[in-house]
């Protein structure tokens, strides 16, 4: 039996919704990714893993900081020192997208270390570990852009270049699956869209264009004992009920509020030719909490309503958005800094958002200039329902005061 943990989707540089950590003078945010990372490390060492499957997405950007760098190096150098093979697939994010550029994960096929394997290309890896040798199928992520400079590819549309895209690397898959010996146990890892696979909000945001996107049957298919992918942030299984497993591991932190009632963790495996599982452990994560209110139209101390939800909340150490929805046709009176020292012992607050429902707006009458004075002050007494009843008596003095005023400014001009 061969033990593996499988995670994705490090996301190193994603510093939102945080501050900088005065002991440190690092972002209190990445900070939180490496702690997720070391814990899902300790977790490995602790069960004497085989080896470490990382799935791609190491940074948020293909161009990383040097903290950033440090802090990932650092925690892969101690499955290193604990004589862990690392397998590391490379993700959308840490492909920079442009013909000759180096991604942020090829240093690590420069070191002069063995145990760090970067699939840069779909190969096919056979990893001899101390409990047994196992095969890994690499598909990194994806790109278009060595393909869109193919000459054949000038005048096809980007949905044509998408669907040759799918059809090409599942056609690389299946001819690696039948390189593999079916003897020892065999993993598909790869960067992937599968099309049943459930998106977080994050991610509605960030795909850009058309993803090329696999069916389940594609990926799933002999010899694969286990399907491990990255790019999903959301922990799921595409194939509960079947085998192999078609797993996303998802993402070890919460990259923003689409993401806040997930868990999040990675997957500890246990492989075996035709009787492969997975156990997915959650790791510590920094809480999301949203606190939506309607207030009540009959109760004026909107501040009160505001602060009795926010005490049915432990916001120690937790990311805080507050949205609160005032009642139609009132004023906000809800006092802001009340608030603020409510959520004092919160990590970061994100906002603390007013809804108004907005009224709709009256029609009003077509009127005109070269109307005469009668028959416009006919039409505002018709928008108002409070002047209907005395209509009348309304036009009738109007039309006095404005004769009058017509008469002072002619006896104006006489003198």
């Amino acid at each position: 039996m061969i033990k593996f943990i499988h995670t994705a989707d490090i996301h190193f540089g994603m510093e939102n919704y945080g501050r900088i950590d005065p002991e440190t003078g690092i972002h209190s945010r990445l900070l939180d990714f490496e702690r997720a990372l070391n814990y899902c490390i300790d977790y490995g060492i602790e069960k004497k893993i085989d080896f470490f499957l990382f799935s791609g997405d190491a940074y948020k950007t293909s161009h990383p900081s040097p903290t950033q760098q440090k802090l990932l190096m650092r925690c892969f150098l101690r499955l290193y020192k604990a004589g862990i093979p690392i397998v590391i697939i490379v993700g959308n994010h840490d492909n920079p997208l442009s013909f000759g550029k180096a991604s942020s994960l090829e240093i690590f096929n420069e070191i002069p270390f063995d145990n760090f394997h970067v699939i840069e290309k779909p190969e096919l890896l056979t990893l001899q570990t101390k409990n047994g040798p196992i095969q890994i199928v690499g598909i990194p992520w994806p790109t278009r852009n060595t393909i869109s400079l193919n000459k054949k590819h000038f005048h096809q549309s980007a949905d044509d270049i998408t669907g040759y895209i799918t059809q090409a690397v599942s056609s690389i898959i299946s001819t690696l699956a039948q390189q593999c010996d079916p003897t020892i146990p065999s993993v598909l890892a790869g960067h992937l869209t599968v099309s049943s696979g459930i998106f977080s909000g994050s991610e509605k945001r960030a795909i850009y264009g058309n993803d090329p996107t696999f069916m389940p049957s594609q990926l799933g298919i002999e010899p694969f004992d286990y399907v491990a992918l990255g790019h999903l942030h959301r922990h799921q299984n595409l194939n509960p009920n079947g085998y192999p497993a078609i797993v996303y591991s998802g993402s070890i932190e919460r990259v923003d509020f689409g993401e806040r009632k997930e868990p999040k963790g990675f997957c500890f495996v246990t492989a075996q030719r035709n009787n492969t599982t997975y156990e997915f452990v959650e790791g510590p994560t920094r809480p999301f909490i949203q606190i939506d209110v309607t207030l009540d139209p009959d109760n004026t101390d909107h501040t009160q309503q505001l602060l009795d939800a926010i005490y049915k909340n432990k916001l120690a150490t937790a990311v805080v958005k507050i949205i609160y929805h005032v009642p139609t046709g009132q004023k906000d009176l809800v006092d802001i800094g009340a608030i603020e020292r409510a959520c004092c012992d919160a990590h970061y607050i994100v906002g603390i958002i007013p809804i108004h429902t907005t009224l709709a707006r009256e029609k009003r009458r077509g009127l005109k200039v070269d109307m005469d004075l009668p028959t416009l002050l006919d039409g505002y007494c018709q928008d108002k329902p409070g002047l209907q009843y005395k209509k009348n008596a309304f036009i009738q003095k109007a039309l006095e005061v404005y004769e009058l005023s017509q008469r002072d400014s002619l006896e104006e001009e006489c003198d």
